[in-house]
């Protein structure tokens, strides 16, 4: 397919992530023939005020919608929904329990799209050993030998590392703002690729209007790498004041898993510290060799602070 022909485009998802990547396809769609459709949960029957304002955001941006029950639907008719379409971006991350992404990559397959973009917007899971962080990214690995185990359909890979605002996801428990503490995990000179969604979103239809969809591809960006030393350093100065810090070690990490074993936070705390994969460096990204701007932790935290 030729990425400089008209093409439809279907964004699986519209949450935090999947409306940033249609606001960004769409900020683009006109000059580059481009037809975008989202696929949504099918509507409730009084829908919320937050599902009014997203169906009148999708209809400002020239956005269709298709409606589907991922987790209700098989394999086989969700490619029936993405049939017509030449590229899908699968933006719905795991909503649907396990097996969702293998399903959502089957249906891609099935329905012989040109080009898909898998929820691989995380770490570099060919860095990954299966059976890491108690198994939280072993779908993520069979996903990829899925793609590759096939060459009717060209597969696009964006690896951002962590979402930026998960640093400070207070179920995480790395930087807690409220309590005025962060953890390390591993070590403070472990270190983590982070990017916003704004900019996975911006990144990413970049990539997918730039690109052809020749060959298959995995593409690395990053608003930040940086230890968690570093992040407890920045949300110091940006707070004016001490944070308490507390180093979780690999090995406490560890013991921690095996008392709760079914625990997905302390699946991904693990995963984290033992930094396999879960880390590159600025230089070698998307974002760095064509110059595009993305935020950083500093940047972050500012908009935090001063929206709070």
């Amino acid at each position: 397919m030729d990425h400089r022909s008209p093409t439809k485009i279907l964004v699986v998802g519209a949450g935090e992530l999947g409306l940033s990547v249609i606001r960004a396809l769409a900020a683009r769609s006109d000059p580059m023939g481009a037809r975008l459709t989202a696929l949504l949960r099918p509507e409730a029957s009084s829908p919320s005020l937050a599902r009014r304002a997203l169906l009148a955001e999708l209809a400002r941006l020239k956005v269709a919608t298709v409606y589907a029950d991922i987790a209700g639907t098989s394999a086989s008719a969700l490619g029936e929904v993405f049939r017509p379409f030449q590229t899908v971006v699968n933006c719905t991350g795991f909503v649907g329990g396990p097996g969702t992404q293998l399903k959502l990559t089957a249906a891609a397959l099935e329905a012989g799209v040109a080009r898909y973009v898998p929820w691989q917007f995380g770490v570099d899971y060919d860095a990954i050993e299966t059976g890491s962080g108690g198994g939280i990214f072993d779908e993520q690995i069979a996903v990829r030998a899925l793609l590759r185990a096939q060459q009717r359909t060209r597969w696009t890979i964006v690896s951002t590392g962590m979402f930026t605002s998960f640093l400070f996801e207070p179920a995480f428990g790395v930087a807690n703002l409220q309590e005025m503490s962060v953890h390390a995990l591993g070590s403070w000179d472990t270190r983590v690729t982070v990017t916003t969604p704004r900019d996975i979103g911006t990144l990413t239809a970049d990539i997918l209007f730039t690109h052809p969809a020749g060959t298959d591809e995995i593409y690395f960006t990053a608003g930040e790498t940086l230890s968690y030393g570093r992040l407890a350093d920045l949300v110091e100065q940006a707070l004016h004041t001490t944070v308490k810090r507390k180093e979780w070690t690999i090995e406490s990490l560890r013991h921690a898993l095996a008392q709760q074993p079914d625990d997905v936070m302390r699946k991904y705390r693990l995963a984290f510290a033992e930094e396999g994969g879960v880390a590159w460096d600025m230089d070698s990204t998307y974002n760095a060799r064509h110059g595009i701007p993305t935020e950083d932790v500093a940047a972050f935290l500012r908009g935090r602070t001063l929206a709070a």
